[in-house]
């Protein structure tokens, strides 16, 4: 797991945001593929950038705030929770 074993306190915290955000973006990439859904059209449905949309599925995604999360699950026509099932 990234080695987040051997880290120190504040170390783990980064790792762990580290860790969700790309297990995150990929469950974002995975729901827009099956809706058929472009990452700039899913930017225009969430009112964000294409940009920002290639970050979050991205290797190195940013922080992601609580009402991105749900404005990405009301464009891919699903619960908040479901982007965070991992």
């Amino acid at each position: 797991m990234w080695g987040c074993q051997t880290l120190r306190h504040h170390d783990i915290i980064w790792c762990m945001k580290a860790i969700y955000g790309v297990k995150l973006g990929k469950i974002v990439k995975e729901f827009r593929k099956r809706r058929g859904i472009t990452q700039e059209r899913l930017a225009e449905l969430t009112a964000t950038s294409y940009k920002y949309i290639q970050r979050i599925e991205g290797k190195n995604p940013p922080d992601i705030r609580l009402t991105t999360i749900i404005r990405l699950a009301k464009a891919l026509k699903i619960k908040p929770a479901d982007l965070l099932k991992f």
